[in-house]
């Protein structure tokens, strides 16, 4: 209920943009082609600079994260690439990963006990997500007065924030009603 609550006032309050993510316990929608282009090259220029050499692992799990506008779990990259035929072990897609989210080229996000990554934009734009504790299902939020509010809590407390993570948890509005 207050998942609710604070999800409505929000919207209401703020405009907020959400996205509803309902295959499994997340949806991924593909991103447009110039978004993807430009994360996968940001991400290999970066992984080059820090010295690390293009494996090919590392490559398919860019090259499908690219295409991602949300969160996927290292298993459902796994299986998404065997699936179209790309035969990478499971533990090199956690490696990749963890390349990936020490250069923070990926931000982690914890759904459910599951660790899920999604590109990280190099412009540092990015959204939230409020996750129902019952059912997984996952919505996706972008609210810039949230952004402002939470800016202006770094500055009060003194803090020059590099960045922050947002999770609501609770029950989403079908859960909620059962």
């Amino acid at each position: 209920m207050l998942l609710r609550i604070i999800l409505v006032r929000i919207r209401a309050a703020f405009g907020a943009t959400i996205r509803s993510m309902a295959e499994g316990h997340v949806h991924v929608d593909s991103r447009p082609e110039p978004v993807a282009a430009e994360w996968a090259e940001h991400a290999r220029g970066r992984l080059r600079r820090s010295g690390h050499r293009a494996s090919g692992a590392r490559e398919e799990v860019v090259a499908l994260l690219s295409a991602q506008d949300c969160c996927l779990s290292a298993q459902e990259i796994h299986d998404r690439l065997r699936a179209s035929e790309r035969g990478v072990a499971l533990a090199s897609v956690y490696r990749a990963l963890d390349v990936l989210a020490q250069l923070r080229l990926v931000h982690r996000v914890d759904v459910g006990g599951v660790a899920c990554y999604e590109p990280a934009s190099p412009s540092g734009e990015h959204h939230h997500h409020a996750i129902c504790d019952r059912c997984g299902k996952m919505d996706a939020f972008e609210d810039p007065e949230l952004e402002r509010l939470l800016d202006g809590v770094a500055t009060r407390l003194g803090y020059d924030a590099g960045g922050h993570d947002l999770v609501l948890h609770g029950a989403c509005p079908d859960c909620a009603g059962d």
